[in-house]
């Protein structure tokens, strides 16, 4: 990096998760980038368990404000309005960002106005995995695609100057794919986005049925939620509806060449969740739609 590294403020929503804040924490402390150049402010949504505890967790090492307004988005908006660097990161409190996380999402940020980098799907035990845990490593968080083919990058692994989220505007609250909602309003404002290959984050994988259930019913209505927002909308949200089980069988060929699994127990597992989880995202999108009507 030539010259002085522009100030950067790690913006980090949390609820009610000492062990994951703890963890980010410590990789977030241990980045390669000077550690006078950035800030980290955790943004708790108002968790249960209180301020003081949340504080206790965080040990000097980060910035805290409460926001009682529930959301992800709603407590990044929080961050970003105490954030005194030109350049905001959002990573998530669950997430462990590698050690040049920072240093390499500010390069490629040079060259965009969004960035989105990497994500890697981490488990304990790549040799016994649960078939959620397998679905997830060949399935889960395909940033580059979001990126590249989407226009949009997940909010875990997010970085633009402050300027420009002022330009587009916070994020927008619950019930909506914020991540992809937030970088189409950058795109219509004609910022560019680009993908920082080297800028990795970590989330630990969904470990259970339930787990990979409460993720993806929020996902579909998030979604679903983006999707009903243009004209046509629930027309297109029930055509895709219907393709479900074909899509399925499109993704098949993935599982079974992944590296992100070991053996072939593993791949029929994580093509078991596959098959299962379309089948009840089915059920689950016509409910969406019947419940909001089909105008």
């Amino acid at each position: 990096m030539v010259g002085a590294p522009p100030k950067v403020s790690v913006i980090l929503p949390h609820y009610q998760d000492l062990v994951g804040l703890d963890r980010c924490l410590a990789a977030l402390v241990g980045q390669t980038f000077p550690r006078d150049a950035f800030e980290i402010i955790v943004c708790d949504n108002n968790s249960p368990l209180g301020p003081e505890k949340v504080a206790e967790a965080i040990a000097g090492r980060a910035r805290l404000t409460v926001v009682c307004e529930k959301g992800a988005g709603m407590a990044r908006n929080g961050g970003v309005r105490l954030a005194r660097g030109e350049v905001l990161a959002f990573t998530d409190s669950d997430c462990v960002p590698d050690p040049d996380w920072l240093a390499e999402g500010v390069k490629v940020l040079s060259d965009y106005d969004m960035v989105g980098g990497r994500m890697e799907v981490l488990v304990d035990d790549p040799e016994a995995m649960t078939p959620e845990e397998a679905f997830e490593r060949v399935y889960a968080f395909n940033n580059a695609y979001y990126v590249k083919r989407l226009g949009f990058t997940v909010t875990a692994n997010l970085f633009c100057r402050k300027a420009t989220f002022e330009r587009i505007g916070e994020f927008f609250g619950r019930d909506i794919a914020e991540d992809a909602e937030w970088c189409q309003r950058g795109r219509t404002a004609g910022f560019k986005i680009g993908y920082a290959e080297k800028s990795i984050v970590g989330h630990p994988a969904r470990r259970s049925w339930a787990e990979l259930l409460h993720k993806w019913r929020r996902a579909n209505t998030d979604n679903f939620g983006l999707a009903i927002r243009s004209r046509g909308g629930r027309l297109r949200w029930f055509a895709r509806t219907l393709l479900l089980p074909f899509s399925a069988i499109a993704h098949t060929p993935k599982a079974l060449a992944s590296d992100g699994v070991q053996t072939l127990g593993q791949r029929f597992a994580a093509l078991s969740v596959l098959y299962r989880l379309r089948f009840w995202r089915i059920g689950h999108s016509l409910q969406l739609l019947m419940k909001n009507g089909t105008g």
